[in-house]
């Protein structure tokens, strides 16, 4: 899909860029500054391309550069006109020969020069020479052309010619910031060569300057399918779909506050139930009082969490282990009681026998990440190992993290 809509984009901008590089009118120069044969020839072409009859037209530039004893400035005329005539007629091969012969002469001016690089590159292009497109796209922007399209016409015309390490090297240059478009091109040229890392690493940085639903939908996916992720680690992923718009349906809501309610965790399964509500996607329809029973479960263990929960902190205070401590804490943090509850999380994970370090310094960070800690919460997620999932989700929170 990128290819194609390009390649209509620079069919139009190469057309442009010939019309525009062109000198004042050919017939004018020819009647002033070339013998009447030559000239003459150039006028009736000129005259036949706008008719329509682009070939008889390169029939009669043909005529003129058959005129024996051609000055230097009548074969740069003559080339300049079959230039124009041949991109007219969809000739991008000639077309580019004639602008390359008129850029070799060193005769044209820097700014015409610039436009008839541009010109080269994209007839190059449109006839799918991806190798000379790159060349002369490179060439422009060496000799200080600054028209965007043309670095994604570069990066495109390498990812055609399967080059994709020079994409890659294009695409991260860290003076600048990407565009998506060449971000799409960066994925799609690892997803050629079938390499998985390269083309996740591509799509984090999509959803790092470019954060698209569609994006997120991707990682996620991967992440979830990539071996030994561990069934455990569902809720967390929910949480990173609902923090990036991922989620929607009546089934997304329903599945993420029950697995809240079953971690310990009522204050968020609430608050996820409240949101599915407010989306229109909980309570009605014929499941409205399934919704609802859920919706008092919340409400009614949240309630009898807090009734026991001065006992509940002295056994967490007490347990080695910090699991309590930690799931206090989150508890706090989901209620509001912010600082409290990241300094119990914290607490949990320094008592340093905790069943599942990992994904408790995972769920610091995202606490952190979501209520003003930011820094803070990249430290943490930065630290989160673990080859079951947890350095991953960490890292795509991360993404979030950086975009503030």
């Amino acid at each position: 899909m990128i290819h194609a809509a390009l390649a209509r984009r620079f069919a139009a901008v190469a057309f442009t860029a010939l019309v525009a590089s062109l000198p004042l009118d050919a017939a004018s120069q020819a009647a002033n500054t070339v013998r009447p044969d030559v000239g003459k020839a150039l006028q009736a072409a000129q005259a036949l391309s706008k008719a329509g009859k682009h070939k008889e037209a390169l029939a009669k530039v043909n005529e003129a550069d058959a005129v024996a004893g051609k000055s230097a400035f009548e074969t740069l005329t003559i080339q300049r006109t079959r230039g124009s005539i041949a991109a007219a007629a969809g000739d991008n091969d000639t077309a580019a020969k004639a602008f390359e012969a008129v850029i070799a002469s060193g005769k044209s001016s820097g700014a015409e020069n610039l436009r008839m690089i541009q010109a080269v590159a994209g007839l190059y292009y449109r006839a799918k020479d991806y190798p000379k497109a790159a060349t002369w796209a490179a060439r422009y922007q060496k000799e200080g052309g600054n028209d965007p399209s043309m670095r994604t016409l570069l990066v495109q015309s390498h990812f055609l010619s399967n080059d994709c390490g020079a994409v890659s090297k294009i695409v991260g240059d860290a003076a600048r910031k990407p565009t998506e478009e060449e971000l799409q091109i960066l994925a799609n040229c690892y997803l050629k060569q079938k390499d998985n890392s390269g083309y996740v690493s591509a799509i984090e940085r999509l959803v790092l300057y470019y954060p698209k639903k569609d994006y997120w939908t991707d990682l996620l996916n991967r992440v979830q399918k990539k071996n030994g992720f561990s069934d455990r680690l569902s809720l967390d992923v929910y949480r990173l779909k609902l923090a990036t718009g991922n989620i929607s349906t009546a089934n997304d809501y329903l599945e993420m506050a029950q697995l809240a309610l079953q971690s310990g965790f009522p204050t968020e399964a609430r608050k996820v139930v409240e949101k599915g509500y407010a989306a229109g996607a909980l309570g009605t329809g014929k499941d409205a009082e399934r919704h609802k029973r859920l919706k008092d479960l919340a409400d009614k263990t949240a309630g009898e969490l807090v009734a026991s929960r001065v006992q509940a902190e002295k056994d967490a205070a007490a347990d080695k282990s910090g699991n309590g401590l930690v799931a206090i804490g989150y508890n706090y943090v989901t209620e509001g009681a912010v600082d409290k509850g990241l300094g119990l999380i914290d607490q949990g994970i320094k008592k340093g026998g905790l069943r599942r370090p990992e994904d408790a310094k995972l769920l610091l960070g995202i606490a952190q990440v979501q209520n003003g800690q930011r820094a803070k919460g990249m430290q943490t997620l930065k630290a989160v190992q673990g080859a079951d999932g947890t350095a991953d989700l960490a890292r795509l929170w991360l993404l979030i993290a950086q975009r503030g």
